[in-house]
């Protein structure tokens, strides 16, 4: 998973959201991280997403220097078991030393009950709902608890944001509106940042007039990757930053294989060519942004 090109430009990088307590890296962050730093990349923000993930990168965060981590509930875990209950539990783990801001939260309606079917079953449920039937309302209810859920989990993660001066780290996917609706009241009170941003650049310039900031996956380097790769050149300086959501999103030529925050370095250097800078210029950038909004 090394690089493998000779020598590297030597620069200073931070992965700002990776999940180094999923299974992918069990028993492997020794040589995960000594492979992040040969890369240039000296600290990583690890993301809890719920009670168990959350506990789990304290606990990796205080083994290791060079982690810091994010608290909270992703929309995705609203509906487990005890997961609101955890929101309770959530301001004393974010008054941990190595905690840097509040997240991973927001709203997320791609993976809505009714949509985590087959495609088949998901067909039938859309018919259902033509003719109004029990199993339309039974989806509908569902789909429409997790949305409620969703949205009071990110209102509450938004509150304790405010009160212990941490920035967020929001997920968006399918629910832009209703992400910003929530988000709109807390302008000037708290900053955003959209992880693993995929929209376009007139998409990253609302963002930015609330005060957010977006940040980028190794999704820059895909070739299908046309319209994000058009809002890298669109934001400014100061706008974004550079992350991997490992396990996920391989940049190229890893693409397909598991992600780690060593790969970041591919996606600062894809930017840098989107941009038409230097690869010093856009780490430097890159980290400035990172240590003003994480407070580090």
């Amino acid at each position: 998973m090394g690089f493998c090109r000779g020598s590297l430009v030597a620069v200073v990088l931070t992965d700002t959201h990776a999940h180094l307590d999923f299974p992918e890296f069990e028993g492997q962050l020794d040589a995960v991280l000594a492979r992040a730093s040969e890369a240039g990349v000296q600290r990583v923000i690890t993301i809890g997403i719920d009670r168990e993930s959350c506990r789990k990168s304290l606990a990796i965060a205080e083994k290791y220097d060079n982690v810091h981590v994010v608290v909270g509930l992703h929309p995705c875990s609203v509906m487990e078991a005890g997961a609101m209950d955890f929101l309770d539990e959530l301001p004393a783990l974010a008054r941990h030393p190595k905690v840097v801001a509040i997240g991973e939260t927001g709203m997320d309606y791609h993976h809505l009950p009714s949509r985590a079917r087959t495609v088949q079953k998901e067909e039938a449920v859309f018919n259902a709902l033509l003719a109004g039937t029990a199993e339309a309302t039974e989806a509908e209810i569902a789909d429409g608890a997790m949305k409620s859920a969703q949205a009071e989990a990110f209102k509450v993660q938004l509150d304790l944001a405010v009160e212990l001066g941490l920035n967020v780290v929001i997920h968006q996917r399918d629910a832009w509106q209703d992400n910003l609706e929530i988000l709109r009241p807390y302008t000037g009170k708290v900053r955003g940042v959209f992880h693993c941003f995929g929209g376009s650049p007139d998409d990253a310039a609302e963002i930015a007039a609330l005060g957010h900031l977006v940040s980028f996956t190794g999704i820059v380097t895909f070739k299908n990757a046309a319209l994000v790769q058009e809002t890298v050149r669109s934001v400014t300086a100061d706008g974004y930053m550079a992350e991997t959501d490992c396990p996920y999103l391989a940049p190229v030529p890893f693409r397909g294989k598991t992600c780690e925050p060593a790969h970041v370095r591919l996606t600062v250097e894809k930017i840098a060519a989107l941009r038409g800078e230097t690869l010093e210029k856009v780490a430097a950038d890159t980290e400035q942004t990172t240590r003003v909004f994480f407070k580090l």
